[in-house]
């Protein structure tokens, strides 16, 4: 494993609202108590790590180097399913073997992976975020064993699974609806179908009508249907999960 240098720790769940962020953060500074610990996002899509797993190159792109991520979305918690470490374009992640790390680490340049064998005495059997993934993050960021097992890519759970995802990954606080898609590059600025609408490409926000729906793209790098001072979720009618496209020319 190569040298393990950490400078934050951003933690990654659907975990919403509630007493489980909290948990984790306390747990991280009795153990840690000079590692700043952030919260990046934790309302990703409940049991979806499909859908959380494509927004995470988006997410991570613009972090510092040597920040480790602590990823929780993890329907399958008690179960037989492995944790993960991997350093990936010089950060640090922990996430269960469920398919979450698969579309980051399909575009990635750089990638390492191990299998974690080590678990502490003391483990509930539905709080893995606190009491296996935050000790493990812990010992990792001060270079403590952890019993690893090096791993291939292809052997992850979901790697054989299509890369393509035209489906609605996030809805946010706007209502506006972040999906799967990227930018088409061979139709200049088509129409986005997305149920029965036929939306426009529009820049940004302020180039369509208040109440318009439209498509453009967003700054994590993916299509986003939104609606001018509106919502596109309410509007459209459509949740994470829910598909849309294809795109189609004028």
């Amino acid at each position: 494993m190569p040298p393990v240098q950490i400078a934050r720790v951003l933690l990654v769940t659907d975990f919403g609202p509630g007493i489980y962020v909290g948990q984790m953060r306390a747990i991280l500074a009795a153990l840690a108590p000079d590692l700043p610990v952030i919260d990046l996002v934790q309302d990703l899509p409940p049991f979806r790590p499909d859908l959380a797993g494509r927004l995470l190159p988006g997410l991570v792109r613009d972090i510092p180097a040597e920040s480790l991520f602590i990823c929780v979305v993890d329907p399958g918690v008690g179960g037989e399913r492995a944790l993960l470490a991997a350093r990936i374009d010089g950060n640090w992640f922990i996430a269960p073997d469920n398919g979450l790390l698969v579309p980051l680490v399909r575009r990635s340049k750089s990638v390492s992976l191990w299998r974690i064998g080590w678990r502490p005495e003391r483990i509930s059997s539905s709080f893995h975020g606190r009491d296996w993934f935050v000790p493990v993050a812990v010992r990792l960021a001060h270079s403590e064993d952890l019993a690893l097992t090096p791993l291939l890519p292809e052997s992850l759970v979901g790697f054989d699974r299509s890369s393509a995802c035209d489906r609605v990954l996030y809805v946010d606080h706007f209502g506006n609806l972040m999906t799967g898609l990227s930018l088409p590059k061979t139709v200049s600025f088509p129409l986005l179908m997305a149920g029965s609408w036929r939306l426009p490409f529009a820049r940004t926000f302020c180039e369509v009508d208040p109440g318009q729906p439209f498509w453009y793209e967003n700054a994590l790098g993916l299509v986003e249907i939104a609606v001018n001072q509106g919502r596109a979720d309410h509007l459209l009618g459509l949740a994470a999960g829910d598909e849309v496209g294809p795109f189609i020319s004028r």
